[in-house]
């Protein structure tokens, strides 16, 4: 794995060595990124479920002013701030070494805003509908915050749509699909 473009391009980035961590392949990364570029340069980017940072790291790469990653896994945890010193994103890449869950009132405690959020939680678990449905109350985003839900290729978009979720787009590869979600603003 490594960083596909912008400031730290063809950086190696590690992985944690469990399974519990599916880092997201170069190719998909690529798409994803080609994707989200007009919406990277002073961005505020959230990272739920970091795994190894990799997604944060190529935002802040591509230009994205501050990424937050949350990761609760220890190998995970460790590989985030060995991926942050190697690519001397310490500065502007915060972990937050907590659930996803713990961490969202602490965000927001902080007073924190993001202008794309990516989250990537273990499929089939129903975190993804249950830390959505956090997000939707929260002050860490606002109407026009991009969301990116990394799920597997059974997901249904229409479950989303009835959380409260516009489904912008959806990319689907060979083994899972990017959904790309906004807050649905009541008229």
């Amino acid at each position: 794995m490594r960083v596909i473009a912008g400031s730290r391009r063809s950086l190696p980035l590690k992985t944690p060595k469990t399974m519990a961590t599916r880092p997201t392949a170069d190719r998909i990364k690529e798409t994803l990124f080609n994707i989200l570029n007009p919406y990277l340069p002073g961005a505020r980017f959230l990272d739920l479920f970091a795994g190894s940072g990799g997604i944060g790291i190529e935002a802040l790469s591509r230009g994205a002013s501050k990424a937050v990653f949350v990761e609760k896994g220890r190998d995970a945890i460790a590989v985030i701030r060995e991926n942050l010193a190697f690519t001397k994103f310490t500065d502007v890449g915060t972990l937050i070494p907590k659930d996803v869950f713990t961490a969202i009132p602490e965000l927001e405690a902080a007073e924190e805003h993001f202008d794309i959020v990516f989250l990537d939680p273990p499929y089939g678990t129903g975190v993804d509908a249950e830390t959505l449905k956090r997000l939707l109350v929260s002050s860490l985003i606002g109407d026009e915050t991009l969301i990116v839900l990394e799920t597997s290729i059974e997901a249904d978009p229409r479950s989303y749509s009835e959380l409260g979720y516009l489904v912008e787009r959806d990319k689907t590869y060979k083994t899972n699909r990017h959904l790309f979600l906004r807050k649905r603003t009541t008229v």
